[in-house]
């Protein structure tokens, strides 16, 4: 049995085990410093700790659990990875730069088994959940990556909307949030942390009662039950009233706005009528509803979904500005490459069986 990653515990947790083991709890703070502050690769690189300490550390934990396979960089800057997981499994992340800084999406499954129609994600079912050290090891290789580039520059934001659905790995998600947010760690500030769900009804409720404040975002992509149970199956098990009952929930709980998701698929779910439909359901809650528009990255195996026509895009916006809902339209990223989330890893995954039926 593979050892776990030293990066999935808190500190809190790193300096229990610690102690547990016999060592001295301030171990625990020279640990986390050679992880996060100074970015080490390898326990014997942590020349503050005895020998002894170290052997404990490389006999129960593994440090670099990720090995990057391919790196491709779009013209804007963003970079997707591709990395393999220690069990051969392949994972993807991305790196967006925004005017405000630097986001991280993170992928928080190997797979997805929602299986929403239009994504390239669900297009390999879900094989396994990352751990939360994993997760947290794919800002390490990124943040890394930029250390190498001398420019001091630094992961500021992360989004958990890679490969999977986060609320169906809660614990993990949980978790990994923790390490990342730790002023001692990775030091990245709760507002500035999302984490996206297709509607595990269940967990927003639980969700919204951690004392928290880290951003909730919706993937909702269609305003009625007919429509979104078409194109996401979640629907059936979790319809949209049952979903917006744990919306009012959060926002009771927690006073903090919710972004919800909608990719526009031409012809689908971008008329006037589903814009209206979209204002409706969301006019009692529009202070603290955000819309975030998104063009579609076409997906070769779903080829009855196209991207809106730009005057579609523009009407669909225009109406729900004109009855109040704070909406966008989101800036897209890497589009001269993999655009669309989990077609770099579907590529690679056909690309190899191809070449061993070949053999």
């Amino acid at each position: 049995m593979s050892k776990p990653s030293i990066y999935g515990l808190t500190l809190t947790e790193l300096t229990a085990w610690l102690l547990d083991h016999g060592e001295k709890k301030f171990r625990a703070a020279q640990i986390w410093d050679w992880l996060y502050v100074k970015r080490v690769g390898v326990f014997d690189a942590m020349t503050n700790l005895p020998q002894k300490g170290i052997e404990l550390l490389k006999q129960n934990f593994e440090m670099g659990t990720l090995r990057e396979q391919i790196h491709q960089q779009a013209q804007d800057g963003t970079t997707k990875y591709l990395f393999q997981l220690l069990d051969g499994n392949l994972i993807e992340t991305v790196l967006m730069p925004h005017e405000y800084g630097l986001s991280v999406c993170v992928t928080s499954q190997v797979g997805c088994n929602i299986g929403c129609s239009f994504c390239a994600s669900g297009l390999l079912r879900k094989n396994r959940d990352l751990t939360s050290g994993e997760m947290v090891e794919q800002l390490m290789m990124i943040q890394k990556d930029l250390d190498s580039q001398g420019k001091g520059e630094r992961i500021g934001h992360v989004v958990v909307m890679g490969i999977g659905e986060p609320f169906d790995n809660f614990e993990q998600v949980v978790a990994f949030l923790r390490v990342i947010n730790d002023q001692k760690g990775l030091a990245i500030g709760a507002r500035h942390i999302t984490v996206s769900t297709s509607g595990i009804v269940p967990k927003i409720y639980e969700f919204a009662d951690i004392d928290w404040q880290v951003n909730l975002a919706i993937s909702l992509h269609a305003p009625n039950n007919e429509l979104r149970s078409r194109i996401m199956k979640i629907n059936k098990a979790y319809p949209i009233e049952k979903l917006m009952d744990a919306v009012d929930y959060y926002l009771q709980k927690t006073n903090r706005r919710i972004t919800f998701e909608y990719i526009l698929l031409n012809g689908i779910n971008d008329h006037k009528e589903e814009a209206l439909q979209l204002a409706k359901l969301l006019e009692k809650k529009r202070h603290l509803a955000y819309v975030n528009l998104i063009p579609y990255n076409p997906v070769e195996e779903h080829s009855e979904y196209q991207r809106s026509e730009k005057d579609s895009v523009i009407a669909f916006y225009e109406t729900l500005k004109k009855r109040g809902i704070n909406a966008v339209v989101r800036k897209e990223f890497g589009t001269d490459i993999d655009a669309a989330c989990g077609q770099l890893r579907s590529k690679q995954i056909k690309k190899e069986r191809q070449r061993k039926a070949e053999v």
